[in-house]
């Protein structure tokens, strides 16, 4: 099953994307990463709709109104958007509909930033045809060449990419 960690990837990076799915988890040495994953603990201390495991895919966050996806930046914006509209769609397969709310917590708190997301018609046809090309893509017996690009170097697995 395609879960919101690969959606993140194929938009970031295909060779991360395939690498990840592949179970070539570089990701345990990555200080990004462990930050990552102290910001999400933070915050489920705080609230009281903590981190929601639904099948294979965990909820930040599910409100009232909002399924709520906490980052610890805005670097990748499109990459969150198609993550969260994952999520979006997995639950309305389970009868339940949301509007997705992302929130990007920098280094400064004064610096929070939120985003609405919207599961529509359109929005769900390129969400299943991209869960398509993902499937091929994880099923490819070798990954993707690397394009490289100024944020590759803050990527757990650059230094794959050079050998």
């Amino acid at each position: 099953m395609i879960t919101g960690t690969l959606i993140n990837y194929y938009f970031h990076c295909k060779t991360q994307c395939w690498m990840h799915a592949n179970r070539l988890n570089l990701e345990d040495n990555s200080e990004d990463v462990r930050i990552g994953k102290v910001l999400h603990e933070i915050n489920e201390e705080k609230s009281q709709h903590a981190e929601i495991k639904i099948d294979n895919v965990r909820l930040d966050k599910l409100t009232a109104d909002y399924l709520v996806e906490v980052k610890k930046s805005d670097s990748d914006p499109e990459a969150v958007k198609w993550q969260v509209l994952l999520y979006l769609y997995l639950l309305r397969q389970k009868g339940i509909e949301k509007r997705g709310k992302i929130e990007y917590i920098e280094t400064n708190r004064q610096n929070r930033k939120t985003q609405i997301v919207e599961l529509d018609e359109e929005n769900e046809k390129v969400l299943l045809g991209v869960i398509g090309e993902i499937e091929s893509l994880i099923d490819q017996s070798v990954p993707p060449a690397p394009v490289f690009e100024n944020k590759c170097k803050k990527c757990a697995y650059y230094e794959y990419c050079f050998i």
